[in-house]
């Protein structure tokens, strides 16, 4: 089984909110050394949203410099000025980034012409590897099997995509669509409970967040996964759907993950930038509650 799990991370901001390169140093070790197969940079975990753009090319530059090849390195380009996203995923992929990873425009809804347009104009103009990255209740629109297939088909450096959808059903029409013909193209599910049975129906793992503060059980997965360890991976699944509960502690679930990682002895600061509030004592009791139930306390 081809299965891997990249972590989303978060991105370590000082007290005053910008980025702490070592605060996200700690953080990128903490990752590998619990056995993760890649690191997703600004991802909507990320904050990528909020964070401004010479800070992102600093850190940039300086995470692929310190990570050094040991995982995969995804990085999240999207800007809603288009050209910036253009330069931003360049810069990315000039520093040594395995690939950029972005988001379609979101705010308007936007009809299937406009969404073939963005991605296909955008692969004309990245000088490497792109996924595509599926976030209907973000955006306000579907990147549908036969879009896919069609940039696909027509690009070759569109190389995969996180579908971040609350049906399997839909990233398993993914799978059947797209790697049917173009068996390389990467299909990653969005949500944590999802990687078995993305797995199963022939994708490739996930791109989901609970591995920020749990990586020795989704690493742990992924290595059951790709052995064919039914056993384990059954094991595996009941203590990620049990961490689950973590992303309803709170409305925003970036400051509870922040909170997790701290609790759980990672040294940086549980900042978010604005408008996110940092986790409440109640929340901290419940997050230290779910983690003790996971053994992981």
């Amino acid at each position: 089984m081809n299965a891997k799990w990249i972590t989303p991370v978060v991105t370590a901001l000082d007290k005053d909110g910008h980025v702490d390169m070592e605060g996200n140093k700690n953080i990128y070790d903490f990752l590998i050394e619990n056995g993760m197969d890649g690191i997703l940079l600004f991802g909507s975990i990320g904050e990528f949203f909020a964070v401004p753009i010479e800070e992102k090319k600093a850190l940039i530059r300086e995470a692929i410099r310190h990570i050094d090849h040991r995982v995969t390195v995804y990085v999240g380009t999207c800007h809603m000025e288009f050209e910036t996203c253009v330069e931003l995923s360049n810069y990315a992929l000039e520093q040594g980034a395995d690939g950029v990873m972005v988001i379609s425009p979101y705010y308007f809804s936007l009809p299937e012409s406009a969404i073939l347009n963005f991605y296909g104009t955008l692969a004309e103009r990245v000088h490497g590897p792109l996924l595509l990255y599926n976030f209907p209740d973000r955006t306000g629109h579907d990147l549908t099997p036969d879009m896919i297939y069609k940039l696909v088909s027509e690009h070759e450096n569109i190389v995969g995509i996180k579908d971040t959808v609350a049906t399997m059903g839909h990233t398993r029409a993914i799978i059947q669509k797209v790697k049917t013909e173009y068996p390389d193209f990467l299909v990653y599910s969005g949500f944590d409970e999802f990687f078995g049975h993305n797995v199963l129906s022939g994708g490739d793992g996930c791109v989901a967040g609970l591995s920020n503060f749990a990586p020795e059980v989704a690493s742990g997965y992924a290595k059951a996964a790709r052995q064919d360890d039914l056993k384990a991976m059954t094991e595996y699944q009941q203590k990620i759907d049990s961490l689950m509960a973590i992303y309803d502690v709170a409305p925003q679930f970036i400051p509870t993950i922040k909170k997790a990682m701290v609790v759980r002895g990672v040294n940086m600061e549980p900042v978010c930038t604005q408008p996110l509030l940092p986790a409440t004592e109640e929340e901290t009791e419940e997050i230290q509650k779910i983690l003790q139930k996971a053994g992981l306390k």
